[in-house]
């Protein structure tokens, strides 16, 4: 029984006074947090990628810090500098906006590769190392990454390695007529993020975090998502399929994703929707394709289309 469902939807419900009409994101990110995991977000400026990672960490009471990302940004700006104290005569470690629950790395692909691993060894670790000396993140510690699908100019793509810590790759969108209209209405006399407030503390968070690997997989549901990654490297078009990493991401992502909807156990369904989500970025492309944006989840798609989908019994559920 998940003691936190309602706590999840007023999560949730006080993001989407920010983020108008996205509810599917929201769920989406805080499905990442709860499995400890992150989140890169592909999507044109001005759609509420900012928002939605700025709601979430007011919403959780959680330490929000974010980073500008530029190419003339260096690794110490991320994680921080050793600094000689002359009264002391020792170096003490100043730590960089990494030491926070909830990172915003805004334009992650303006910055060069060097400083784009900075963030690797946190985001895979939960620690830094500076110096010779490792240093602990804070609990939880959630990376949503944005970039931009339009700009390339100036621009370093992210390396197959940093992308495969991320758990999702997601898109906002423009939202349609109705929620436009009222987005206005609630941005007339101030924003709304102002108002928020926090539903729950840092400490539930962290108890929500332990309790999603408790979420049952049954035998079936496994090989199912055994069956989705490994067709994945027969794909035609695709030079290289889904790792072994991508496979417990998207028993992880079902498992959180079945504790965000208070469902005790994961279910085929949940697997089918996640898996464009979880597996598409993880996938290599032939060079000789001319990929537009969205082509690997466009693939993973048909592909689900062609993998039997297995029966829930009630015997098959803890």
């Amino acid at each position: 029984m998940n003691h936190y469902a309602e706590k999840i939807r007023d999560i949730i419900d006080t993001v989407e006074k920010v983020v108008v009409g996205k509810r599917q994101a929201i769920t989406l990110t805080l499905t990442a947090l709860l499995a400890r995991r992150h989140v890169l977000i592909e999507d044109v400026p001005g759609v509420g990628k900012t928002m939605l990672v700025r709601a979430m960490a007011r919403a959780t009471g959680a330490d929000f810090k974010r980073i500008q990302f530029t190419p003339d940004l260096l690794p110490s700006d991320v994680t921080g500098v050793s600094i000689y104290n002359q009264h002391t005569r020792e170096f003490e470690f100043r730590s960089g906006p990494v030491m926070s629950h909830i990172l915003l790395a805004d334009e992650i692909n303006r910055t060069s590769p060097k400083t784009q691993s900075a963030l690797l060894e946190a985001m895979e670790e939960g620690n830094v190392t500076v110096d010779g000396y490792t240093h602990e993140l804070y609990e939880p510690f959630f990376v949503m990454a944005t970039q931009n699908p339009i700009e390339h100019g100036g621009t370093y793509p992210l390396p197959e390695a940093q992308l495969d810590r991320f758990l999702f790759r997601i898109t906002i969108g423009y939202p349609n007529q109705r929620e436009e209209l009222d987005m206005l209405e609630r941005m007339e006399y101030g924003h709304p993020i102002d108002e928020l407030s926090a539903v729950v503390d840092i400490r539930d968070v962290q108890q929500m975090q332990r309790e999603v690997p408790s979420v049952f997989v049954s035998e079936a549901v496994k090989q199912y998502i055994v069956a989705i990654v490994r067709e994945t490297r027969n794909l035609d078009q695709v030079e290289l399929g889904v790792s072994p990493r991508g496979t417990i991401a998207l028993l992880r992502a079902a498992q959180s994703y079945a504790y965000v909807q208070g469902v005790p156990y994961v279910r085929p369904d949940d697997v089918k929707l996640l898996a464009p989500y979880v597996l598409g970025h993880r996938l290599i492309l032939e060079s000789d394709v001319l990929a537009p944006q969205g082509q690997a989840q466009v693939l993973i798609e048909r592909m689900l289309t062609r993998i039997a989908v297995p029966a829930t019994r009630k015997d098959t559920v803890r």
